[in-house]
């Protein structure tokens, strides 16, 4: 028996001492996908020239609470892992005691000491712990890919706002050469009052439109501090954060649409995140029913333990090793309670994995027809933009030459400012449309 007390007191220490040293025991970390990590734990470089749509990307993912936020849930959720597998693992817990007993009659004094050490090891519960760490590691694989559409969320964000930042600098382009257009007819007209061809109310016109032009042009300046702004918040930094940033190195062309719409739909339901988070909190829910049928029935675990004793005038030491059966007769329906409401979770699950499969084939069907519509306002708006053009320079030409009025060159004007407008709105329309498509179907890298 002494020997079996060093033993166990050998063995409880070296355990404790272990599960002490070891801050993941179980390894649960190396079950976190790493997408976010590499970019968490990593100093977050700054590039040293004007920032491309990579740097930009890098650095939202870098810096985004967002990003930071599933990283950090799905840490939670590996340590909760880590926890239910502790259940295969035996309890040891440690006592002691130290008292002073004064007996008034004799007025003697005793001193007590007690220590003690117990240890209590599950063998058999019917799949209790067997449910639970398939629940825990189900939750485990949602919060992954939770993260990876946490990234992709992201990753669409700071794209579209990078897309929009340079939208709005060529929409502030095209407001500024509308400015000037609207400057030359005013000199048109203002040399044709001076030679007495017109009358002041064409002059008058002509400036009304110059000041709407240098109006809309500065409301363009505004817009486009507020995309930087835009931009910057969605790269996780401060809105007045000033950035040097590259124009968008891809061309646009005027191409098919990529695939097919319903092979697009088909790998979307397969391969997006959302989708795939959702397939395994089923898979935790179904585990959960399973834990909560088995909670209700006996369990048998090995105990042991070991004690000394020492009052002064009696000292000893005891251990004993047993196994105990726990049969649970009635818990007041608890039991019966627990299983309907995982089992009405089940059921909750299934119906957020269906609807949320008919959101994802809406979005790729609504992002493949945006696409396609951009497509085509692509080449609508070249043939605009060169009407216009040709346009309004025959109307400032004829009008130059007196055989027009200012109205005409006005309408033409307004024309080609509008066309322009367009032109540079459904080119980065199609960009963003793209990267949409893209994100619907779960495919960005």
């Amino acid at each position: 028996m002494k020997q079996f007390n060093r033993t166990f007191l050998t063995l409880s220490c070296c355990m404790v001492l272990t599960a002490h040293a070891a801050g993941d025991p179980f390894n649960t970390l190396a079950t976190v996908a790493p997408t976010v990590t590499g970019y968490l734990v990593q100093t977050c470089s700054v590039a040293t020239g004007p920032m491309t749509l990579v740097d930009v990307v890098d650095t939202a993912l870098c810096n985004n609470p967002q990003t930071r936020a599933a990283w950090a849930n799905t840490r939670v959720a590996a340590a909760q892992l880590g926890s239910a597998q502790s259940a295969y693992l035996p309890t040891i817990n440690g006592n002691a005691s130290l008292s002073r007993d004064h007996i008034a009659l004799t007025g003697a004094t005793a001193t007590n000491k007690n220590l003690g050490l117990s240890l209590n090891y599950l063998l058999f519960d019917f799949g209790t712990r067997s449910a639970q760490t398939d629940a825990a590691r189900a939750t485990l694989e949602a919060a992954n890919r939770t993260q990876d559409q946490t990234v992709n969320a992201v990753y669409l964000a700071v794209v579209q706002a990078y897309y929009q930042y340079f939208a709005a600098q060529a929409q502030l382009e095209a407001l500024r050469e509308a400015e000037k257009s609207a400057q030359l007819s005013l000199d048109a007209a203002n040399a044709r009052y001076q030679a007495g061809a017109n009358t002041k109310a064409d002059v008058l016109q002509a400036q009304t439109a110059y000041s709407q032009a240098r109006l809309s042009s500065l409301r363009g300046e505004g817009s486009l501090r507020i995309a930087q702004g835009v931009l910057t918040n969605a790269m996780g930094l401060v809105a007045d954060q000033p950035l040097s940033l590259a124009p968008p190195a891809d061309q646009v062309p005027a191409s098919s649409l990529p695939d097919n719409v319903r092979d697009l739909i088909l790998q979307a339901q397969q391969q997006r995140p959302d989708l795939q988070a959702a397939a395994a909190q089923l898979r935790a829910a179904q585990a959960q029913v399973r834990a909560a049928s088995a909670a209700g029935k006996p369990t048998v675990s090995l105990t042991a333990s070991s004690n000394y004793q020492d009052n002064g005038s009696l000292n000893g030491a005891g251990s004993s090793v047993g196994v105990a059966v726990a049969v649970p007769l009635f818990s007041g329906f608890n039991t019966t309670y627990k299983v309907r409401a995982a089992e009405a979770q089940v059921t909750a699950s299934q119906a957020q994995q269906a609807q949320l499969a008919n959101q994802v084939a809406l979005d790729v069907w609504r992002a493949w027809q945006t696409l396609a519509t951009e497509t085509a306002a692509l080449t609508a708006t070249d043939d605009l933009i060169r009407s216009a053009t040709a346009s309004a320079q025959l109307a400032l030409g004829r009008y130059r030459a007196g055989v027009g009025n200012i109205l005409d060159v006005l309408s033409a004007q307004a024309s080609l400012a509008n066309a322009r407008s367009q032109q540079v709105q459904a080119q980065y329309n199609w960009r963003i449309a793209k990267v949409t498509l893209v994100q619907a179907v779960g495919r960005l890298e």
